[in-house]
């Protein structure tokens, strides 16, 4: 029997199911997995390919000590969709051992241990990447610069090396081919009383954000929109996460804008669209009523600016991902539909 508090979640019936439900996300995020081996290189598949290995793994090892049947929820796909998703949030050269460390973590710390699928209060990878931001933040934090701009753009061979034996095929430090993203340099130079509008002309910019982070975030988008159309997630969480994000961008960037970016540069920056689409409208842990999803998204949205402009991160859609999760009972609680005749 299922546990009172979880009744009201929308459960999927049969791991059929589950599975479509699985690859229609995966087959979503295709377009924005191009867009960024095109931008970052070769290394994003590296980082993916060992992170879904690792979760299967450890997918297979926590059922074995559940004593649950490997093939129907080793073959779900969930834990390939929370690799992919971490994967896609983690510098493309962090080391071999932070996808490990974020994965495992992922698996068994924010999914298993809470019972597994339909039972994990937190979305599993944002719980790992908070912890991997919190414990490695110069890691974490580190990101290789669009090809265009990279004097020594890596291949396969240099970025599988940089990322398994910590050294470059050609002796160079990590520190003359990476750097900061364009959420963090914006937040740093406004730190030091550098316009927004001065900032945004630098090289590492582009139209509205920074290079190549606003063509993943577009592709994004539309991998969100064709998970709508096909009625795979509905579509109050992102808008209203989205609109949250805009608006309060708006009215700040309207008011101060040396203080800020702006609302185009918010909505294509980060993980703005990833979040609103992948991750906060997960169906275990966001809001299950109408009302609850649009509290829900606008408070992401809402958070997340906070955090990138007055909080110590740089990004903030994790923090606040796994706030609004906690929120979720509440929300549920007072946005429950009246009965009728009630």
């Amino acid at each position: 029997m299922l546990p009172i508090s979880r009744l009201s979640s929308p459960f999927l019936s049969g791991t059929s199911r589950v599975t479509l439900h699985m690859l229609q996300l995966l087959l979503a995020l295709v377009p924005a997995v191009i867009a960024l081996v095109y931008f970052f290189g070769p290394s994003v598949l590296i980082t993916m390919t060992l992170a879904v290995v690792v979760a299967l793994l450890a997918e297979a090892l926590m059922l074995t000590l559940r004593n649950r049947p490997l093939k129907p929820f080793l073959t779900d796909g969930s834990a390939v969709v929370t690799a992919v998703l971490l994967a896609i949030a983690l510098p493309p050269l962090a080391p071999w051992w932070l996808t490990v460390v974020g994965v495992l973590f992922a698996i068994i710390f924010a999914k298993h241990l809470y019972g597994g699928l339909g039972y994990n209060p937190f979305n599993p990878a944002m719980v790992a990447y908070a912890l991997l931001l919190i414990s490695f933040p110069l890691e974490m934090t580190t990101w290789l610069p669009v090809t265009s701009l990279s004097e020594q753009p890596l291949d396969f061979a240099g970025a599988f090396q940089a990322i398994f034996n910590g050294q470059l095929v050609s002796g160079l430090g990590f520190d003359t081919i990476s750097g900061a993203t364009p959420l963090d340099s914006m937040k740093t130079q406004i730190g030091l009383a550098q316009h927004p509008s001065l900032i945004s002309s630098q090289e590492l910019f582009g139209i509205f954000a920074g290079k190549g982070w606003e063509w993943v975030n577009i592709w994004l988008a539309l991998g969100g929109i064709f998970l709508i159309y096909r009625r795979v997630i509905s579509w109050h969480i992102p808008v209203a996460m989205l609109v949250g994000l805009a608006s309060i961008s708006l009215i700040t960037w309207l008011i101060a804008p040396e203080v800020t970016g702006s609302p185009l540069f918010h909505l294509l920056s980060g993980g703005t669209m990833l979040g609103a689409f992948f991750i906060a409208t997960d169906p275990v842990t966001a809001a299950t009523t109408i009302k609850g999803r649009i509290v829900f998204g606008a408070g992401v949205g809402l958070l997340t600016y906070i955090i990138r402009v007055w909080g110590g991160y740089p990004d903030g859609i994790a923090f606040a991902v796994l706030i609004m999760n906690m929120l979720v009972p509440l929300i549920d609680y007072y946005t429950q539909p009246k009965v009728y005749g009630g």
